[in-house]
């Protein structure tokens, strides 16, 4: 079960972020994560709170950056992981123009029994 956040700046439309939302849930598809299993808070941000290195390690990003951190359970290979990465990236690019520069992605791996899908039971404890 993946969580994902996607933040990005205010003042792009519904139609624009549900795009980014169904470009990052396909791409994890894509690396076997169940379908319908999509859980997505997108967040919009004025200036003062999205705040980046718009040069970090030599990239060049503008204020079109979207940071995508998805939580899901540990296990999946490093291969599965660059799949996603590109997958996610060249779905923006396709889908809605956005520059691979602008995306940022932070995978975050947890243990299985660190999820309760409702009712105060871990789901997934043995």
């Amino acid at each position: 079960m993946p969580l994902v956040r996607i933040d990005l700046l205010k003042g792009k439309d519904a139609a624009y972020r549900q795009n980014v939302g169904r470009v990052v849930y396909e791409a994890m598809i894509g690396v076997g994560v169940p379908e319908k299993d999509r859980f997505q808070i997108i967040s919009e941000h004025d200036e003062n709170n999205f705040i980046f290195d718009p040069t970090y390690l030599g990239i060049e990003r503008t204020n079109d950056l979207i940071i995508i951190q998805v939580t899901w359970n540990d296990g999946r290979t490093l291969d599965q992981k660059k799949v996603l990465y590109k997958s996610i990236v060249d779905g923006l690019v396709q889908v809605i123009g956005l520059r691979p520069e602008d995306v940022l992605i932070n995978l975050v791996e947890v243990r299985k029994e660190n999820w309760s899908f409702g009712n105060g039971i871990p789901t997934y404890a043995s």
